[in-house]
């Protein structure tokens, strides 16, 4: 029986290599794919068959140093992403997509995702309404204040604040919150809202590209004591 060629590849680079600055490249890509909804070892097996090309199943196997039975399901989950395709030949070989395809898929598989969820909420509100509410005492909360967590509860309620409160609205943060608010897109929902709105900022002149597209009138400078007491909560 032939032995098995010890095969590697950029993931097993070492610092003291010259691979080594291409393996932390791969490793940026690895985590962004992560995004698109590909768990690591996904990301791992489209990366290698996108830089190495057409590869068996056994090839990726050793390459990669996975277990074989995780390996085809592996590439069986990336052809059912369409990221992935297989030939006919024996031995089967898989090859990956380009990388803007590859995306192009997987963002377009993920709208018609939300799509068919929104289509799904007219009979799933039906179902919950034909369910009977069982707790006989339910008394009604006069909402002050309201503690949020996570990115989707934050990102719900400043949407639900710019589309539908009529009255002037306030919101007091640190440069570090404002900063968060911004990488996550929610500062969008007040260039689109017809609301009147302020925010009250502690951002120095290095991040005040934070509001670019902003009007400024609306953001004001907070004062250094307010800062210092903002700095201390953060």
């Amino acid at each position: 029986m032939a032995k098995e060629t010890t095969q590697t590849s950029i993931f097993d680079s070492t610092p003291d290599s010259q691979m080594y600055e291409y393996k932390l490249s791969v490793e940026k890509v690895q985590t962004e794919l992560l995004q698109y909804g590909l768990t690591s070892n996904q990301s791992k097996v489209f990366i290698y068959l996108g830089k190495y090309g057409a590869k068996t199943a056994p090839e990726v196997c050793r390459a990669l140093k996975l277990p074989r039975t995780e390996t085809y399901h592996l590439l069986s989950a990336l052809q059912n992403k369409g990221i992935v395709s297989a030939t006919f030949q024996h031995p089967i070989q898989f090859t990956a997509l380009p990388l803007d395809k590859a995306i192009w898929i997987l963002v377009n598989s993920e709208k018609e995702r939300v799509k068919t969820l929104e289509q799904m909420e007219e009979g799933l509100s039906k179902l919950w309404q034909d369910i009977p509410a069982f707790d006989s005492i339910h008394d009604e909360v006069d909402e002050k204040f309201q503690m949020l967590q996570g990115s989707n509860q934050i990102h719900s309620k400043i949407t639900e604040m710019t589309d539908s409160y009529n009255d002037e609205f306030l919101i007091l943060g640190s440069e570090k919150d404002y900063l968060k608010l911004y990488h996550g897109d929610f500062l969008e929902s007040f260039v689109k809202s017809k609301q009147q709105f302020r925010l009250l900022s502690a951002c120095s002149e290095k991040t005040a590209y934070i509001f670019d597209d902003l009007e400024r009138k609306n953001i004001k400078k907070l004062s250094a004591d307010i800062e210092n007491h903002l700095y201390a909560l953060s």
